[in-house]
């Protein structure tokens, strides 16, 4: 139970800080402000996360982590299903510290959406927003998986270079679809504004949920053919 709580703690802190610093920043196409300081958001605590439960549960807080990691045959299915729900309380209960701050602070979220995604990025268009998420959630998964790798070897470096990796596709991402490749923050912050009234990230959240999935099992299916001999 350890690493479930584990796992439901570092994404709760992943959606605070990144979901919470776009919020409070907003995301100014004009000047780039917004994307670089959420994108760092996003990447820090990747970052934080990973050399603070990293070594209970893996530091995946992520159900497309979990899943490339369990195709690429290092992760049980029992293991999976936990980590998948742990994620997904860690992420309710995060934007729901947002919904509580934001709202008792008085300030105003920058988002309308606690952070959430959506498609305006892409105009509405969720073929369009699926290939970004399969596209960027498959260079963040292969890129886990590879520096996870027993034969990497690169240590304590491995939680810095999947939080700049992060940080990478975020930038990229976060005037698209705001970036998920991650579908419990999307689920998470989706849920809290359906309840305070903002149906609309409900309406696509499939888009945030199945991009990712299908990103992490494309990637965890090429490692396996680049890694074998």
């Amino acid at each position: 139970m350890k690493k479930y709580l584990a796992e439901a703690i570092g994404t709760c802190t992943l959606v605070v800080l990144g979901c919470g610093t776009a919020m409070l920043v907003g995301c100014d196409a004009v000047s780039g402000g917004g994307y670089i300081l959420t994108a760092l958001a996003f990447g820090l605590s990747i970052v934080a996360m990973a050399y603070c439960v990293g070594n209970i549960s893996g530091c995946h807080i992520n159900p497309a982590v979990s899943l490339g990691v369990l195709l690429s045959g290092r992760m049980e299915k029992k293991d999976f299903w936990g980590y998948v729900a742990a994620q997904c309380v860690g992420a309710l209960v995060g934007a729901g510290l947002l919904a509580l701050i934001f709202s008792l602070g008085g300030v105003k979220d920058m988002t309308g959406g606690f952070g959430s995604n959506g498609l305006g990025g892409v105009n509405g268009s969720a073929v369009a927003g699926l290939l970004v998420e399969i596209v960027l959630t498959f260079i963040f998964v292969l890129c886990i998986l590879g520096v996870t790798s027993s034969k990497a070897g690169h240590g304590s470096f491995g939680g810095l270079v999947i939080g700049l990796t992060l940080t990478g596709v975020h930038i990229l991402g976060i005037g698209l679809t705001g970036t998920s490749v991650n579908p419990a923050r999307s689920f998470g912050p989706a849920v809290v504004a359906a309840i305070a009234g903002n149906t609309d990230p409900i309406a696509c959240l499939w888009v945030f949920i199945v991009g990712p999935l299908v990103g992490a099992a494309l990637a965890a299916y090429c490692y396996k053919f680049l890694e074998k001999k």
